[in-house]
């Protein structure tokens, strides 16, 4: 390719200033009537002329074919419905479409999953696609895809036009739940209200004014609502348990939506209960009465009421009994008008002695069957005639005293089954060990122990020849334990070395009054690093596998191993995020990996109106897959590249520099001849 260019000898401003002297020269010989000015004028035009350095050039080119670029939409909410389908026919048609425009067209390509948290990020692929070749041979890009990309304003600009053909269906539509607010704590057994609403997206049939909402805490059976497509509403949630509840808050999936993905949130609240209220109920006085107190006491979100009988069963003064304390003892509104405000009622070696009616003790048997806490730390009491174990409180009590006292020295032991149960699990870890006892505790020795028969309930620990010392039990709603012992105490004195007095007595004390983390049988899920962890406690020996289902609905069974006694646990690759479902056996739960709606089903019906300005700014045009194949085309630079039915591609007309030849066009003696030449003539002219 051959053309005319200039390679100034002077620089621009120099050669400017030369013009400018000698068009003044020329007008003040125009001025004074000079016959040959006109020559004079060639003659300055021709030095002005060589000066600026004319030559032709002549360029070797050698072609090079455009690049047309396509990205091709893999991320999850493509894949629902007819997308897929969708999705493999629009790749058929283009691979014959650009086979089809020649040799000239090289086509890159690249698939896109979706990025978790982040989202569909297409268009930062095509940018990096984009920017690792040259902008001259850019013929376009296509995009395949729903239009649900996260990233639209990730590229400024582009070479060439984008075009954008839609998978779906312009008639797509869905019903998805939206979580406006919800409270991260809440006090137990009080009302806390969640906002949310539930909508339908694109093109929604007819249907209902209201939509049928579930909610269920902990994997308990769920509550319905009806509330109002499309309005936001507050609805109460009363959490009944401490620590962390899990709310599953769904919609059924309605007919012909796309997904069912969105119809389902999950919220995690932390109860808190305000105030724990605990009623401490003291025999006569003994060393380890404190301990007790100084338990409770040292917990602040405690509100104890202790009482303690002072007067010994031998002492015979015919002092009425309401005249032996300072203030009147109230038991009428303590057993019988406020025993249900209590979180936990303790009896610490206390026996009848006529001041309690059976009444009261029958009003606390019901208080423990509706979900109320007792815990019996005995003593000889227990054994004698006016043991507990005497009155009405012997219907929920699992054990029945032998009314012997055994009294010698022994070490209190785990039992097989205290081993799996949270409220001893781990116990050894705590307090010194005995190193030539063979791992198991290295505790004091305890010298009191009240003979039992353990009729129901757990044995955790054992005394001498696995007598039961610490019995749990539920009853009804409510729960109870048993502490066949007084001597607790000696450990908190550091007796033969001591033991974990103060841990037993607060996981025992925790465990009566329902905190979550010390539940025997529990299920548990969690993310960790892309993966689903699945935890499992009981007291069981053996654990079936748990049935774990995916957020789009695909279940598999999953092996636990038995990573400590009683805890159990697995991990599996979670290749979806969402809510997992877990079942084992009559346990349910649910698990959370990334966020519970993740970015790709918040919205997932098919649209191109977040790449319609990147289409417009680039002259690129947006077509759906539904509308049948698409016919592409080779088209000039800054011609319509879009139109009905088909899509066009820019010839860029790019390529190769191999050589260039520059070559003037006179040589500077022959234009300062001609220019010579000139000037003679003017004078010769000038001088007749």
């Amino acid at each position: 390719m051959r053309s005319f260019v200039f390679d100034p000898l002077l620089p621009g401003p120099v050669l400017i200033t030369l013009g400018v002297i000698v068009a003044v020269f020329i007008a003040l010989a125009v001025w004074r009537g000079l016959a040959g000015w006109w020559l004079r004028a060639l003659a300055a035009a021709v030095i002005l002329f060589a000066l600026l350095g004319p030559s032709i050039r002549e360029e070797d080119r050698a072609p090079v074919s455009n690049i047309a670029l396509v990205v091709y939409d893999a991320s999850a909410s493509n894949r629902i419905q007819q997308r897929p389908d969708q999705l493999a026919q629009m790749e058929a048609n283009l691979e014959a479409e650009l086979g089809a425009l020649g040799e000239n067209l090289e086509v890159r390509e690249t698939r896109v999953a979706d990025g978790g948290d982040d989202g569909t990020r297409l268009i930062a692929a095509l940018s990096e696609m984009a920017a690792e070749l040259p902008q001259e041979r850019i013929a376009g890009a296509i995009l395949v895809t729903d239009g649900r990309v996260h990233d639209a304003d990730a590229i400024d600009g582009f070479p060439a036009p984008v075009h954008v053909l839609l998978t779906g269906s312009a008639q797509d539509w869905d019903r998805r739940i939206v979580m406006e607010t919800a409270p991260a704590f809440s006090i137990v057994d009080e009302p806390v209200s969640l906002s949310l609403r539930v909508e339908d997206l694109g093109a929604a049939p007819p249907q209902g004014a209201s939509a049928p909402l579930l909610i269920s805490l902990d994997g308990e059976p769920p509550l319905r609502f009806d509330v109002p497509i499309g309005q936001t509403v507050s609805l109460p949630v009363t959490l009944t348990r401490g620590g962390i509840n899990v709310l599953q808050i769904s919609t059924p999936e309605a007919e012909g939506e796309l997904t069912a993905r969105n119809n389902e949130a999950v919220v995690s609240i932390n109860g808190v209960r305000d105030r724990l209220r605990v009623l401490l109920i003291s025999g006569e006085p003994y060393p380890g009465e404190r301990t007790w107190r100084n338990l409770l006491k040292s917990d602040s979100s405690v509100d104890l009421v202790h009482f303690t009988i002072l007067r010994p069963p031998e002492k015979q003064d015919f002092v009425p009994v309401f005249e032996l304390s300072l203030i009147a003892f109230p038991t009428q509104e303590l057993f019988m008008e406020k025993v249900d405000e209590f979180d936990l009622i303790i009896f610490d070696r206390y026996r009848r002695r006529g001041i309690l009616p059976a009444g009261y003790f029958a009003n606390i048997a019901r208080y423990v069957r509706d979900g109320g806490a007792l815990l019996l730390a005995t003593g000889t009491d227990f054994a004698g005639a006016e043991s507990l174990s005497r009155s009405p409180l012997r219907e929920v009590l699992p054990v029945e005293p032998t009314a012997q006292v055994i009294e010698r020295g022994y070490h209190p032991m785990i039992s097989e089954l205290g081993s799996r149960h949270p409220v001893t699990a781990g116990l050894e870890a705590h307090g010194p060990r005995d190193p030539e006892a063979d791992g198991t505790p290295g505790w004091g020795r305890w010298f009191r122990l009240i003979e039992t028969t353990a009729q129901q309930g757990q044995v955790v620990m054992t005394g001498p020849e696995e007598a039961p010392l610490l019995v749990l039990d539920r009853q009804g709603e409510g729960r109870i334990a048993v502490l066949a012992s007084d001597h607790a105490w000696l450990w908190s004195r550091g007796f033969e070395g001591g033991g974990p007095q103060m841990e037993l007595l607060r996981r025992l004390a925790h465990w009566l009054m329902k905190e979550p983390e010390l539940e025997e049988e529990v299920l548990r899920g969690r993310g960790d690093e892309g993966d689903l962890v699945i935890t499992r406690r009981t007291i069981e020996p053996e654990v079936p596998p748990v049935t774990a289902t995916s957020p789009g609905g695909e279940a598999q069974e999953v092996e636990l191993t038995e990573v400590s006694p009683g805890l159990w646990e697995a991990r599996i690759e979670a290749g979806e995020n969402g809510v997992w479902q877990l079942e084992n056996g009559e346990r349910a739960a649910v698990a959370v990996i990334g966020p519970s709606q993740p970015k790709e089903f918040a919205n997932p019906v098919s649209t191109g109106a977040e790449l319609q300005p990147l289409a417009n700014a680039t002259g690129g045009g947006i077509l759906r897959a539904e509308d049948g194949e698409v016919d592409l085309r080779l088209v000039r630079e800054n011609r319509i590249a879009e139109g009905r039915g088909w899509l066009g591609l820019v010839d860029r007309e790019a390529y190769q520099l191999r050589d260039v030849t520059q070559v003037a066009i006179a040589p500077g003696w022959l234009m300062l001849l001609i220019a010579s030449s000139l000037l003679v003539m003017a004078w010769r002219l000038e001088g007749r």
